[in-house]
């Protein structure tokens, strides 16, 4: 448990079953049919599919062997769905299963409307950790956030705000799933890190109540990771909250990636992700257009992934995308 968090009450799920590494390698799944307007589901569920540490644990079906939910149960229908789309290498299916329980994913999803993938992304993997959760919703948050689906997903970030006048600190800590980015003023995804972890002033009409000195004050705020994912997925903030409008420029993003210089503390050696799936947004706003992804299968290859379509592709082409979110996996050198 990192430094100044609270320790659970229960692991949910133990740190030492997830594993990073495909444990079966296999031909690449197959490509799932468009149904109306579907798409954006369609990139999001191969993106799950070929995160390992996922498909992993739910190709052993150790989840449906025990799963004690009635009704709907998100981790049952991604499990029927991985083990499927694996099983028809060079065919497509078609995403009925989930694409049925779209309203219960989130109740404001409509079938046959266009969705924002991100979204979806998000609304999907909290569906798989209200599943985990279903028989232990009451535990307190560091409890919670020891599910398989957060042990993979999640993780935590630190807001530390700094009084200037009596140098007192407090620090709060909030889950993640994932770690929007602001691209405005960025060109790449690590010059966005350095700008979302860079500390903020805070004064004037702005300013901070001090406990300890019990006055209005200027203070610093800093935003840091302080307990890393497993997976780490990145939204880069293609549209605009405002005005809808689409920020189309190019986002420069690494094949692998250290999350050192972004952390509470510094590691003692590097804390590198390696990049396993890329999802992209054409078009000018995020409820029109189209969406596809590309991914690095259980061979090792890269595959464009568009719809029923599946293509093997070259790296670089995966590098030089106009992303919308990126997904990477802890990597550890051998």
């Amino acid at each position: 448990m990192s430094v100044g968090m609270a320790v659970p009450e229960r692991d949910l799920f133990p740190p030492q079953k997830i594993c990073m590494a495909w444990q079966q390698r296999r031909s690449v799944g197959g490509g799932l049919f468009n149904l109306g307007n579907t798409c954006f589901l369609n990139s999001v569920l191969q993106c799950l599919t070929y995160t390992p540490p996922l498909a992993n644990y739910l190709l052993s079906r150790e989840h449906s062997q025990s799963c004690a939910k009635q009704g709907f149960c998100m981790m049952c229908t991604m499990e029927a769905h991985i083990e499927e789309v694996l099983s028809c290498s060079g065919s497509a299916i078609e995403p009925t299963p989930v694409i049925n329980e779209l309203p219960r994913i989130g109740d404001h999803f409509q079938l046959g409307t266009q969705e924002d993938a991100h979204e979806f992304f998000y609304y999907t993997v909290d569906a798989m950790q209200r599943a985990c959760l279903s028989r232990s919703s009451n535990w307190d948050t560091t409890s919670q956030a020891s599910t398989l689906i957060h042990q993979v997903f999640g993780g935590f970030l630190r807001s530390r705000v700094t009084c200037l006048s009596c140098k007192a600190v407090s620090d709060t800590y909030e889950t993640f799933l994932d770690i929007p980015l602001d691209i405005k003023a960025a060109s790449s995804v690590t010059g966005a890190l350095e700008d979302f972890v860079k500390p903020e002033q805070l004064d004037g009409g702005n300013g901070y109540k001090c406990s300890k000195c019990e006055q209005l004050a200027t203070a610093s705020k800093s935003l840091t990771i302080h307990r890393s994912s497993n997976v780490l997925t990145v939204c880069l903030k293609r549209f605009d909250a405002f005005s809808g409008r689409k920020i189309s420029k190019v986002v420069q993003y690494p094949e692998y990636l250290d999350l050192g210089a972004y952390m509470s503390q510094a590691p003692g050696e590097p804390l590198l992700y390696s990049l396993y799936a890329v999802l992209v947004h054409e078009g000018s706003s995020c409820q029109t257009g189209h969406y596809y992804c590309f991914v690095k299968a259980s061979d090792g290859r890269w595959y464009k992934m568009n719809d029923a379509s599946v293509r093997l592709c070259a790296i670089k082409t995966v590098l030089c995308q106009r992303a919308y979110l990126l997904f990477y996996a802890r990597y550890y050198r051998v």
